[in-house]
């Protein structure tokens, strides 16, 4: 019989490790002396009460003879030892949430590579979403959406987000990181029972308004089951409407930061003291495109106490600042692969052409593609205004979408690309971040983009999912040759088409006649032409795109110029290259001449009074 009577407490406590051992050696000796009454076929000791049965025996009994009889099993046997089994285990987690916090002071991060390739073959994971432990709602719209087996970036970070950290999330263009997010966050609302009269618990941050449009329709197809509140607060739209709706109360918010900002700062009534995520989608191109200030006034305003996640297919200095400024303890979870940043179902290529071909290669190409679906980048906004003027006056339909554009104008024109076919878009990069647009064949950079990084986004248009096949390609002139060494550092490889020239279509006459008679297109094709030599200037690679190498001549005849137009250009100069012009201009006219003369000479007042001239 053991000794239930609890024991005096000793002045000296012992250790939790010594308590262990104690009951875990009185648990072996009742085994040890229940299994040698088994071996010598005697009834086993009374230990609590008269009708104490192993539970081997007692299914024997339940097989043989049906027993019906109420047995009571003998929980004192084993209790000991669930006791010392279930401090082992809670130990053991204990030792494992440790170490993870241990992990992420020491900047340890939890990165998902390629080189694990049972884990990151194929597009998707082996997890499915019926497996997630979240609301049947969720997985009732999921279920609607015709989503079934998640993919690894979704499998790696929903589990880590469900359970409230902070996480710092990176992985290839069209890997599914929107799902991977607001499954998360609407499962929050639901834990929480959070309602209209909360206010505002969810906010999502994207830098452009198409990629918050279609973050938006995602969030509002999970949560159709559900009666959660989800509203789009963006500019270019009714900002009257959208603080009525907040002031009501909208429970997700899909927002651009300007005008997020400004709700923030003006609208009475936006109640976002009760927030409980904050989601920054695109953390890089947010900051690239000017919206640093705005993001750190955004982060002072907003509760403290909250759970912050970043998610880019890029990771930059200032996403490593903002997640420092934004994140309490994060874990990075990435899916890597080096050898491969961009898709397996991609095949990417360049052509190389003089500046005044380049117009008539393009509409040769978009000719030959007429029955596919193509997106075109330009680098200015003038430049796609034009080309979308020229080609759709001569009869080549196209769409166009640009940051110039008022907003009902680019959604409609988003939208009408996304159902068609087939069809030509003319863009800029504000088309280039994380738009889901079905079916794309072509990817045509026009003008090749600022970035490495830019580029794989460009191309991340096509060859969407796992099935997903595309082509991309580049326009590069015979300067621009170098461009392909930044690439292969990226481990990007390219390869190269060949258009000969007499398959041009010989549209250069009636091309200049059309710009030199319009007066609409006179005027857009000046534009053009300027936004496109700043552009160029603007060009970060500055060892490759350098538009002092540029034949001016050649570059107006692909916008319709016989003679170019004049352009100024704001473009930097070192003092060293100042000095050293200076001493050519000397040696080259006069060498008596000195600086100090000819900076007085410069300073010298001109008659009228004044020192300089207007």
């Amino acid at each position: 019989m053991i000794n239930t009577k609890r024991p005096a407490v000793s002045k000296e406590r012992p250790s939790k490790h010594e308590e262990r051992t104690k009951k875990l050696k009185v648990a072996q000796d009742k085994f040890k002396k229940i299994k040698q009454n088994e071996l010598n076929h005697e009834e086993p000791a009374q230990i609590v009460n008269e009708k104490n049965i192993r539970p081997a025996e007692l299914k024997k009994n339940k097989k043989e003879k049906k027993v019906v009889e109420q047995i009571e099993e003998p929980e004192e046997d084993y209790e000991v030892a669930d006791e010392v089994e279930d401090e082992e285990q809670e130990e053991q987690e204990e030792e494992e949430e440790n170490q993870e916090e241990e992990k992420v002071q020491e900047g340890q991060f939890e990165v998902l590579k390629a080189e694990d390739k049972e884990k990151t073959d194929g597009f998707f994971s082996s997890k499915k979403f019926e497996d997630l432990p979240i609301n049947d709602t969720i997985k009732m719209a999921i279920k609607n959406m015709k989503y079934e087996t998640m993919t690894h970036i979704q499998s790696r970070t929903i589990p880590h987000l469900l359970k409230g950290r902070d996480v710092l999330g990176a992985a290839k263009t069209g890997s599914g990181k929107t799902l991977a997010f607001i499954i998360p966050a609407i499962e929050l609302l639901l834990k929480a029972n959070f309602t209209q009269k909360n206010g505002t618990g969810i906010i999502v941050i994207t830098p452009t308004r198409e990629l918050a449009q279609q973050i938006f329709d995602v969030t509002k197809d999970l949560m159709y089951y559900t009666n959660k509140t989800v509203g789009l607060i963006i500019g270019g739209a009714n900002r009257k409407m959208e603080a009525l709706k907040l002031i009501k109360g909208v429970n997700v918010v899909i927002a651009t930061p300007g005008r997020l900002l400004d709700h923030l700062q003006t609208t009475n009534g936006f109640l976002y003291k009760n927030l409980m995520s904050l989601i920054i989608d695109e953390a890089d191109a947010i900051l690239k495109i000017g919206f640093e200030q705005d993001m750190n006034e955004i982060l002072k305003i907003l509760p403290k106490e909250r759970q912050t996640v970043l998610f880019s297919a890029t990771q930059t200095k200032k996403v490593e600042d903002l997640a420092r400024l934004s994140l309490k303890s994060p874990i990075y979870i990435g899916v890597e692969d080096a050898n491969a940043p961009t898709v397996a179902g991609l095949e990417q290529g360049y052509v190389v052409c003089e500046p005044d071909k380049r117009f008539l290669l393009l509409f040769t190409f978009l000719k030959k593609n007429a029955g596919k679906k193509l997106m075109v980048f330009f680098s200015s906004c003038n430049s796609v205004k034009f080309h979308a003027d020229l080609l759709n006056f001569v009869d080549l339909p196209c769409w166009s979408i640009h940051g110039r554009q008022k907003q009902q104008k680019r959604t409609t024109t988003y939208y009408e690309f996304c159902e068609a076919k087939a069809g030509i878009l003319l863009c800029t990069d504000v088309a280039a971040r994380g738009l889901d647009i079905p079916q794309v064949d072509w990817i045509v950079q026009y003008d090749p983009p600022d970035e490495t990084r830019e580029y794989l986004h460009r191309v991340g248009r096509t060859c969407r999912g796992a099935t997903g096949r595309g082509k991309a390609l580049v326009f590069l002139l015979p300067s621009e040759m170098s461009y392909l060494k930044h690439l292969r550092a990226a481990n990007i490889s390219l390869h190269e088409y060949e258009f000969p020239e007499e398959k041009l279509a010989n549209i250069q006459p009636q091309f200049d006649k059309l710009i030199e008679k319009n007066y609409y297109l006179n005027v857009a094709a000046k534009d053009g032409f300027r936004s496109y030599l700043q552009a160029y200037a603007s060009h970060q690679l500055k060892d490759v795109f350098d538009v002092s190498q540029i034949d001016l001549q050649k570059a107006g005849r692909s916008f319709g110029f016989q003679v170019p137009p004049k352009v100024t250009l704001n473009v930097k100069v070192s003092g060293k290259t100042v000095r050293k012009n200076k001493m050519k201009f000397l040696e080259k006219n006069d060498k008596s001449l000195r600086y100090k003369d000819k900076d007085s000479s410069l300073l010298k007042k001109k008659e009228g009074g004044r020192q300089f001239s207007r």
